[in-house]
């Protein structure tokens, strides 16, 4: 379960500096925090990447610049889940500035996410108030109407919204989580990865090292292999993993909707008899009801919702009974402000929210929100994030702390130029 303030009361994040004066926050950003604009509407969408007519800004800065490009990073080993395999991972990086301050955002995803933001969301975004994320957000959401929003089109968005945030909080000199305003101190993390093409051996290594040397109390691996046709080697790792991180470690195991409905009740009683709390996508997130079937009939907490794309995926698994904890992806379901929403929409109907993958856009979200259970550290993702960027975070004993990177505004994250040259494909 989840740790921090317990109590329902926020808890500021610790900071080491010493905040800057209302005089030079003003000179950083060219306008005071106060001085933000009254209204931002839109009159209709828009298409072909051209602006939507909008109220302009009276007064504060502007987003001036977006930029898009792609980096592709090879993984360590060939790696495959139950449905899916890959030997590289694609990151899209969006940049959006105002005067000298950038803010960044990403998704991971095909390449052509990037002409998405370049052709059809950039102008959609320059010129317009770097305060008003929401706004902007809902503007990108409108115009894509008719290019379809779920998939490419939703993470694109997504990146788009997460710099928006990041460029919001630079300008106001402010970690993002106290920007939004802290729930807890601590955001807890369970290691992931167990990969179906692992061996003995690898597996093992990687689930001792996040336990025994980062001092992580969860661990997730993959299951359902080649579509769930690989079932007695699914147990046999389950059983395997459960011997690696000893009785004292929470271990999940998620099959990316690789088993059908009764299968999936199948493998869990051995899950159950291994002490798995956490069992992901059983089935296809698509299939509502057959979630709410498996979860009605297995001991672990069932979770989806990775394929979020907008608040509508998200009421739909919680109205269909489908899962135990949800899950949203920041990167996916239209950035920091959807999620935030997504949060809001599990707590209402009594349940948790769970980060999925991309730890580094999660944490400070997380952060600010009571009914957080976990974030996935994926290893992808901690890899090429750890690559791409610096002063990145330590999950250290399991847990981590965003806003305590020295009080760095934003997410806390500066780009390695020489990194995103030289992983660059697009």
């Amino acid at each position: 379960m989840t740790s921090g303030d317990h109590t329902g009361r926020p808890t500021a994040p610790s900071t080491t500096t010493t905040p800057a004066t209302p005089d030079e926050r003003r000179g950083a950003r060219d306008g005071s925090r106060h001085d933000r604009p009254r209204d931002l509407r839109m009159n209709g969408p828009s298409t072909g990447g051209r602006r939507t007519e909008r109220t302009p800004a009276a007064d504060g800065p502007r987003v001036e610049a977006v930029e898009a490009t792609v980096h592709t990073v090879p993984t360590d080993v060939p790696e495959a889940d139950g449905t899916l395999a890959w030997d590289a991972t694609t990151l899209v990086l969006v940049r959006v500035r105002s005067g000298a301050v950038t803010g960044l955002g990403w998704t991971y995803g095909a390449p052509a996410v990037a002409q998405v933001v370049r052709e059809q969301l950039a102008g959609l975004v320059r010129g317009g108030s770097a305060w008003d994320v929401p706004a902007a957000n809902e503007a990108m959401s409108r115009a894509v109407r008719n290019s379809g929003r779920p998939g490419l089109i939703a993470c694109a968005i997504s990146a788009v919204d997460i710099a928006l945030w990041d460029l919001k909080a630079r300008l106001l000199e402010l970690p993002l989580v106290s920007l939004l305003g802290a729930a807890r101190e601590d955001v807890p993390v369970y290691g992931s990865g167990g990969f179906t093409r692992y061996g003995r051996e690898q597996q093992d290594s990687q689930l001792r090292s996040w336990v025994e040397e980062s001092g992580i109390p969860r661990v997730k691996i993959k299951i359902g292999e080649s579509r769930g046709a690989a079932e007695e080697r699914d147990r046999a790792r389950v059983t395997r993993a459960r011997a690696s991180v000893g009785a004292g470690t929470e271990l999940y195991a998620d099959a990316n909707g690789a088993y059908s409905r009764k299968q999936s009740v199948r493998v869990a009683a051995h899950l159950d008899a291994e002490g798995v709390t956490w069992f992901e996508e059983p089935v296809s997130s698509d299939d509502t009801d057959g979630l709410a079937q498996v979860r009605a009939a297995v001991a672990p907490d069932v979770a989806a919702g990775e394929y979020g794309w907008t608040t509508h995926s998200f009421r739909q698994l919680i109205e269909a009974g489908a899962v135990d904890c949800l899950q949203a992806d920041a990167t996916r379901c239209g950035g920091i402000t959807v999620w935030l929403r997504a949060a809001a929409l599990a707590e209402a109907n009594g349940l948790e929210i769970s980060g999925h993958c991309a730890p580094h856009v999660h944490a400070h979200a997380a952060a600010s929100v009571p009914n957080l259970r976990h974030l996935e550290w994926f290893h992808d993702h901690v890899r090429i994030e750890e690559q791409l960027f610096g002063d990145t975070l330590d999950p250290g004993g399991g847990t981590l702390r965003p806003g305590e990177q020295g009080g760095a505004p934003g997410l806390g994250l500066e780009l390695r130029a020489y990194e995103a040259r030289r992983s660059r494909t697009g």
